[in-house]
């Protein structure tokens, strides 16, 4: 994806990202894009939309390991759309070297992604990860069916814009790559862009954009749809034409 078009936006600094949109609670859009079309998307984004800038840079590297149970139920939550569903991962900003333990759940038709700052092995969830994640996931009634083990890595490159009126931001990722921990396979998708919004309850001026230019909002998770682009014989059937038709298919 060309990033030409982020160096005409103004840059905002993190903590006056995380001031004005922090979004712990909010309503994503997910839209799947080739690159070409994603850096048209950028190009028709209002002027006074605001990317992340940090050292002078736009674009950051996220590393992100998936745990989950031994019978997947994180993974068959999203696949099978279960109402008290959950996500745990440890997020490595790669660039700055800072870490986080993250858990979201989904709370009616929103997200709630909540987080702690993380020092533990990338490969143990030891006591004090275990406690924060049993923790939040009883805010919202769910109980773990096992231990849970690394069970994927996704890296990728992130971009974070603030769009106008400060209160939506949106998300660009690019270069994905996963590596299942289990079989070992391995899949990247460098021409495919992942674009998130995270807003209120109404679109955001980017939906907005993205709509006029003809693309609706996917189910699509790194996670879930990761691994079953990697393990075909898991239940996939949410994903259909994302593992069909791009890059995410089937070698």
């Amino acid at each position: 994806m060309s990033t030409t078009h982020l160096g005409d936006l103004d840059s905002v600094t993190l903590d006056e990202l995380n001031e004005t949109a922090a979004l712990l609670t909010r309503v994503d859009r997910k839209y799947v894009l080739a690159g070409t079309a994603a850096a048209e998307v950028l190009a028709d984004l209002p002027a006074d939309t605001r990317a992340l800038e940090i050292d002078g840079s736009r674009s950051f590297r996220y590393h992100s390991t998936y745990f989950d149970t031994p019978d997947l139920a994180a993974y068959m939550g999203t696949a099978r759309r279960r109402r008290r569903r959950y996500k745990v991962r440890s997020r490595a900003y790669v660039d700055t070297g800072s870490r986080f333990l993250e858990v979201k759940t989904r709370r009616g038709g929103s997200t709630v992604k909540r987080r702690a700052p993380w020092e533990g092995s990338a490969d143990l969830l030891e006591d004090t990860g275990l406690g924060f994640v049993d923790d939040v996931l009883a805010e919202d009634a769910i109980r773990l069916s096992g231990h849970l083990d690394p069970v994927l890595d996704v890296d990728y490159l992130r971009t974070t814009l603030l769009l106008p009126g400060g209160g939506a931001r949106a998300t660009i990722d690019s270069r994905l790559a996963w590596h299942d921990r289990a079989t070992g396979r391995s899949r990247r998708a460098l021409d495919l862009v992942i674009v998130e919004t995270k807003s209120g309850a109404g679109p955001s001026a980017a939906d907005r954009v993205l709509w006029r230019h003809g693309h609706r909002p996917v189910a699509i998770s790194k996670y879930a749809t990761g691994l079953a682009s990697l393990r075909p014989e898991l239940p996939r059937n949410r994903w259909h034409r994302l593992l069909t038709r791009t890059e995410l298919a089937a070698s």
